[in-house]
């Protein structure tokens, strides 16, 4: 009889006898996205954590249990991660990566590109004000639209600033989503909004930049950026001081650190943190489906305000610019640029267009950045 009762006990704590439907819906889903990242390569680094995480959470919840005594008590494993994030620790950590691996140079040589990677902001309070329409309220809308600036980190710094954590998964899992889907939803955008003569265009070659202009640029941006909008100081400042270590030439081995050992570290952390947010009961709702459709929204909105201010530009300065580049303004580096790059030589295998794409490709990582720095402002965070 006792061998029978420990049988059924066992039974009953596996997680066949505890899991929900909704449960086996979020494991698909991490099934899938797994699929997609290991076999189509879609944005692996971010999205093969994120979908484990994902998996872990609804197989096992209290992987990311509070604690219920925060001085004595035992938390979940993944609970420490996402703590890491609601402090805001992991999103700049990764900008201070993304600044030491990126050259800055493109912006420099062509400062116009700063307007395009404006314009491409563009999707962000399209999304804004259709969130509230929908019925989320301020903060939340905030938090929602930044999805469009397809900068994963900045979304999960501005849920979390603007405190609302409980939308925190779908926002990532939708900003990630449409970072790793920028080569198929950008190009019929692109398309749409440019003439294969538009896309033919070439561009003169960018000057070469100076080694002082480069040191000087993170540190000026820095001050100007962080002076008008000190809360942004924690994403444009490690994003600055990212690109100082790289452009010095004096801290290779900071350089070197922060964009790889810690950068991946911090991406473990932050991908399986995102992942476990999503458990069916935070995820398996009307407002999930809101938040995907208000992400896909602002990214294509993105996408347009670049290519239209392009287009502007190209008549501004009689074709010298070609409006390709200004869908790179989206954020997501250098992915967006490839795929300017790319369009532009389907149109015409001879045009190079990724040097000058990276330009408001920066430029629209400052912009998502000054952005919710923006919304932190106005609801007084």
């Amino acid at each position: 009889m006792n061998i029978l009762n420990t049988l059924s006990n066992l039974v009953q704590q596996t997680a066949f006898m505890n899991l929900t439907w909704g449960n086996y819906v979020m494991i698909a889903v991490a099934l899938v996205f797994l699929y997609l990242a290991i076999s189509k390569g879609y944005e692996p680094l971010l999205l093969v954590p994120i979908a484990f995480g994902m998996l872990l959470v609804n197989i096992y919840p209290d992987i990311m249990m509070k604690p219920v005594d925060s001085s004595t008590g035992v938390g979940g494993m993944l609970y420490y991660f996402y703590t890491l994030d609601e402090w805001s620790l992991l999103p700049s950590l990764i900008f201070m990566g993304v600044g030491a691996m990126t050259d800055f140079g493109p912006l420099i040589a062509n400062p116009i590109s700063f307007l395009m990677g404006a314009a491409a902001q563009l999707g962000i309070y399209v999304a804004y004000f259709l969130a509230i329409f929908l019925g989320f309220n301020g903060k939340a809308a905030a938090a929602i639209s930044i999805i469009g600036g397809a900068d994963g980190p900045t979304s999960i710094f501005l849920a979390t600033k603007l405190q609302q954590t409980e939308l925190l998964g779908p926002i990532a899992v939708a900003a990630y989503s449409y970072m790793s889907l920028v080569p198929i939803i950008q190009p019929p955008v692109m398309k749409l909004f440019s003439s294969e003569k538009d896309r033919k265009i070439k561009m003169a070659q960018l000057r070469p930049v100076s080694k002082l202009e480069k040191i000087l640029f993170p540190i000026i941006i820095t001050i100007v950026v962080c002076m008008i909008l000190p809360t942004t100081a924690p994403l444009v400042g490690m994003l600055m001081l990212g690109n100082l270590f790289r452009e010095s030439g004096v801290v290779h081995q900071l350089t070197e650190t922060a964009s790889n050992a810690l950068m991946y570290i911090v991406v473990i952390f932050l991908g399986t943190s995102v992942g476990a947010t999503t458990s069916a009961a935070a995820f398996l709702n009307v407002n999930t489906l809101k938040i995907v459709l208000l992400g896909l929204v602002a990214f294509v909105f993105g996408t347009s305000g670049g290519m239209w201010l392009g287009q502007l530009l190209k008549k501004v300065t009689h074709g010298r610019i070609n409006p390709l580049i200004g869908s790179a303004g989206v954020s997501a580096v250098p992915m967006a640029a490839r795929v300017s790059q790319k369009v532009g030589s389907e149109a015409d295998p001879t045009n190079f267009l990724l040097m000058h794409a990276m330009g408001p490709n920066v430029a629209g990582v400052i912009g998502t950045a000054v952005a919710a720095g923006t919304f932190m402002a106005i609801y007084g965070i």
